[in-house]
């Protein structure tokens, strides 16, 4: 595991030679040994296509490849951080989510749209995070940040999580997603939280929701 708890909003990552990671640029807090960082311009492991999806989408969160030997500290923004350790599945993110990943991982991009069809594609609209998202695939770690902790809910056939889509962070295994609506008699009147809108995500597997639902 390459991410080390160092408290709820920090990480410790050890850098070995010949082996890279990727991070969110402004993310290293601290580091020992001798490691570099290098703009990453292709998007990373995905390269010129994930670029190009990731600004299609307005998600071209820009990274960082980290390399060499030593110790790092990440964080970023006093945000809360989340690993999830991948085992050759596929963990479907928001773009501004990613803290740090292992460099090992394949990453790419989906359009939500692909998922629940316009209730996909509405669902963008609704959280102001764009029609894709960030996919990484392989065996390796994520770091993902998040508003005041996450907290891993399953998902299974006979149960779906409804979520509210600002505190959706990530989600992965056999999952669907659309967006439904949850009008109540507070809403008739005029009293209602602002939460009209759910995201159903129904399946199998594993969706991370935050404390807040602030965007980062």
């Amino acid at each position: 595991m390459p991410f080390q708890s160092v408290n709820s909003k920090m990480v410790r990552a050890q850098v070995v030679p010949g082996q890279r990671m990727f991070s969110q640029r402004g993310a290293m807090l601290a580091y020992t040994g001798e490691v570099s960082f290098t703009p990453n311009i292709q998007g990373g492991q995905g390269g010129i296509a994930s670029m190009i999806g990731r600004r299609v989408a307005g998600e071209a969160t820009p990274l960082m490849t980290v390399e060499g030997s030593g110790s790092v500290l990440f964080g970023h923004g006093g945000h809360h951080v989340h690993v999830v350790e991948l085992n050759g599945d596929t963990l479907y993110v928001e773009a501004d989510r990613l803290l740090a990943f292992d460099g090992s991982l394949q990453q790419g991009t989906m359009f939500m749209g692909s998922q629940g069809g316009v209730m996909g594609m509405v669902r963008g609209q609704v959280t102001g995070q764009g029609l894709f998202t960030t996919t990484l695939k392989g065996k390796g770690a994520v770091a993902v940040m998040a508003h005041g902790g996450v907290i891993e809910l399953p998902i299974t056939p006979q149960r779906p999580v409804h979520v509210d889509p600002q505190a959706y962070v990530a989600h992965r295994g056999d999952v669907r997603n659309k967006l439904s609506t949850a009008l109540g008699w507070r809403d008739m009147v005029g009293r209602g939280s602002g939460e009209a809108f759910q995201l159903e995500l129904s399946g199998s597997g594993t969706v991370y929701v935050q404390a807040s639902e602030e965007k980062l």
